[in-house]
């Protein structure tokens, strides 16, 4: 029998001790080799994920500098040296396909720039293989890059291989392209993307043209000068080296105009005939090493005595028709055109103005003026009428009055422009409109005063305002100012009545626009001139009374700046940019400008046409000041401007498709006589008149379209008020329908 206390209480076992293994010690070696290779790996890894972070960065680098989308034009290359301005044809057609719809109205070139264009076909084999085994020995079996001479260059920056040989990585085809573009850029970064745009340019030209295209394009505008002369091309270089056709080179001396290439200034046969002989040499061997000559050939072009004609009467023979033509000295017009246009490409390429100017002499540019033909010759003609200024019959040399007049549409777009009186015998000279500033007189007063006052509504049209002085400090003490030029009252020619705005805009008193002023701050109504209209002129100091009431600025205003300004009474107050150029493409028909739509909005609509039937009044009343500028069949509005001392006259006029403006004065400022000559609301008339009155509008009601924020409605003109039923002495007028009076009770 078991124990019964055995079976409840077992032998308790002593769990045995397991033995801890001896951890294996590694080996110092072991271990760094180890840390090592975690090294290696990590570092691989880093490689590989900053390799791919910056082929993706580089990729989209190169997308966005490539400008594949672009084809380089080899078409225009003919005529690269000649940049023409275009006029649009006053008798297009659109439905004619045969007329045009820009003719060629001015071309120039440098005069310096001697080139002359030759067809593949008249270019011997022997000077086309010297200029492609001197500068691209693959040519013609490459698709526009060479890419195995284009890594040996950047090696070589880095990697001097070559030592101090200079390696270029530019194709023939690159080359052209350069030229063709001027995209030439050698700063580091910008150099970079540069190049990236050529290597695309390139090979999208080798998939449009032949070869030959590219070869011909090249060797057209290849510079080829001299330390003193810009030849360009193979023509006029044997023309000017050697007294020859390009067709009559022999080796010798097409291996020496090849050679020239990479320094031609100072490897040209002429200039420096020693370094030539070793250009030439450097060609020969390359034509030989290439098959293209043999040890004859070699020998003879290399030992033969070059004859240098230097002849550069030979290099400037004409080879363009109409193009090549001496256009003579450039039109007032084409004065203002050119700076415009160099200013637009200097911004366009981030270049200089004289820079711009130099590659618009180079040629390739086509630029698109606004210039009204027809309107520009009548104007000139007009200009140079003494009778259409004075008022009796006089040589026109003896007469010393300056004048200057210009014309635009109501988006700014000059269509004729006169800075002389006098006939136009040079280029780029002085203009009274684009060059002087002169007093604006009380032309300053619908832009200073009455706009912005009428825009914030301080007034109406018939408001009533007394003709009496405000008070300003005048050198310490309070005085009272202005006075009115006029037949009206006396006491400092203050009348005390009162009167509408509209007969006091008619009248040009000067009491009215100092209380406008008064209301708004002169600081507000300078603001507004040089902010919303554009006036450069302006000074600091012009920002008080007299500058901005009656026209007393420091510098006066340039009569281009000051009609600008006037447009915003013809076309619901916008203010666009003044602009003599429309677009302007490069030599690859580029648009590289081009004007747009765009504007600033200046006084309201509703403001802008009750400001424009206002000035009306300024034309049609009896004692307007305008009355002399009255059209036969027109509708006109405007203002005229007389400086206090009667040095300048000025009218600004706006007719329903054109704003334009004449001014009159001495170069030495001093009275004008106006016995002698005639108002200037006249003179204006006798320039611009037969235009005007030829306009397509020929009545006088409402020949400014109405916008629906006006109407017109009669007005108590004893009170200013709408005319109530009590009212009998009454006058039409425009208001703002935000912005019309109350109406009058008839007790008055």
């Amino acid at each position: 029998m078991e124990d019964v206390n055995a079976m409840h209480n077992p032998v308790r076992r002593v769990p045995t001790k397991k033995r801890k293994k001896k951890k294996k010690q590694t080996s110092l070696p072991v271990k760094i080799l180890k840390g090592f290779g975690i090294f290696l790996l990590s570092l691989f890894l880093i490689i590989i994920i900053t390799g791919s972070i910056f082929a993706t960065v580089m990729t989209i680098y190169v997308l966005n500098f490539a400008d594949t989308t672009t084809t380089v034009s080899l078409d225009k290359t003919e005529t690269s040296n000649i940049s023409r301005f275009l006029y649009p044809n006053p008798d297009y057609d659109e439905e004619d396909p045969d007329s045009k719809e820009y003719e060629l109205y001015y071309a120039i070139r440098n005069t310096n720039r001697h080139v002359a264009w030759c067809d593949i076909e008249k270019i011997p084999q022997v000077v086309q293989d010297a200029f492609v085994y001197t500068e691209d020995e693959r040519f013609y079996s490459h698709d526009g890059v060479d890419f195995k001479r284009t890594f040996a260059a950047f090696v070589n920056v880095f990697i001097p291989i070559y030592g101090g040989r200079q390696i270029g990585g530019s194709t023939i085809t690159q080359q052209t392209i350069k030229l063709i573009t001027g995209d030439d850029d050698r700063d580091s970064i910008k150099g970079m993307e540069r190049k990236i745009r050529e290597i695309f340019r390139s090979i999208n030209v080798e998939k449009t043209y032949t070869k030959e295209d590219i070869l011909q394009s090249y060797l057209n505008i290849v510079p080829m000068n001299t330390q003193e002369y810009d030849i360009v091309g193979v023509q006029a270089a044997a023309n000017y080296y050697f007294g020859k056709d390009v067709s009559e080179l022999d080796l010798a001396e097409a291996a020496s105009l090849a050679g020239m290439t990479n320094m031609p200034g100072l490897n040209n046969p002429y200039d420096n005939p020693k370094g030539n002989k070793i250009r030439r040499k450097y060609c020969l061997d390359h034509m030989l090493s290439n098959g293209a000559i043999d040890e004859e050939e070699y020998n003879q072009a290399l030992n033969e005595e070059l004859n240098i004609t230097a002849d550069i009467s030979y290099s400037s023979a004409a080879i363009y028709d109409e193009e090549d033509r001496d256009f003579g000295p450039t039109s007032w017009f084409m004065d203002a055109a050119l700076n415009e246009t160099e200013m637009r490409i200097a911004d366009a390429i981030g270049i200089t103005r004289q820079e711009a100017g130099e590659r618009l002499r180079d040629g390739g540019f086509t630029v698109y003026t606004t210039v009204d033909i027809n309107m520009q010759n009548k104007v000139e003609d007009e200009m140079l009428d003494a009778s259409n200024f004075t008022t009796y019959s006089m040589d026109p040399e003896e007469d010393t009055l300056w004048s200057g007049f210009i014309a635009m549409d109501y988006q700014g777009n000059v269509k004729a422009i006169v800075g002389s009186r006098n006939e136009k015998t040079e280029s780029r000279i002085y203009s009274t409109v684009t060059d002087a500033t002169r007093s604006p007189g009380s032309c300053i007063k619908p832009i200073a005063s009455y706009a912005p006052a009428l825009d914030q509504d301080l007034m109406t049209c018939s408001t009533l305002f007394n003709d009496k002085p405000i008070e300003i400090e005048i050198e310490g003490t309070k005085q009272k100012w202005p006075v009115n030029y006029s037949e009206y009252g006396d006491d400092g020619n203050w009348s005390y009545k009162d009167l509408t705005t509209t007969e006091m805009l008619q009248r040009s008193l000067n009491t009215l626009p100092a209380q406008l002023v008064e209301k708004m701050t002169p600081a507000y109504s300078y603001s507004f001139l040089k902010d919303k209209l554009d006036l450069t002129s302006l000074e600091e100091s012009d920002a008080t009374y007299a500058p901005v009431t009656v026209g007393g600025l420091t510098n006066g205003t340039y009569l281009e700046e000051l009609v600008g300004a006037y447009m915003i009474f013809g076309n619901g107050g916008k203010k666009y940019d003044v602009s003599y150029v429309s677009k302007i493409e490069d030599i690859d028909g580029n648009v590289i400008y081009e004007k747009t739509d765009g504007y600033k909005q200046a006084i309201s609509e509703s403001t802008s046409y009750v400001m424009n039937r206002m000035m009306q009044h300024v034309i049609t009343e009896a004692d307007g000041t305008g009355r002399y500028a009255k059209l036969s069949k027109t509708d006109l509005v405007g203002k005229t401007g007389t400086s206090s001392d009667w040095n300048d006259l000025t009218f600004v006029g706006c007719t329903p498709d054109y704003v334009s403006g004449v001014w009159i004065g001495y170069e030495n400022p001093s009275k004008i006589p106006t016995n002698d000559y005639q108002n200037i609301g006249a003179i204006w008339k006798n320039i611009f008149g037969d235009i005007a009155d030829g306009e397509k509008h020929q009545s006088f009601d409402e020949t400014f379209e109405m916008p629906e924020s006006v109407e017109k409605l009669s007005y108590c003109k004893a009170t200013g008020k709408i005319a109530g039923p009590g009212c009998s002495n009454r006058a039409d007028g425009h208001y703002k329908k935000s912005n019309e009076p109350e109406v009058c009770s008839g007790y008055h």
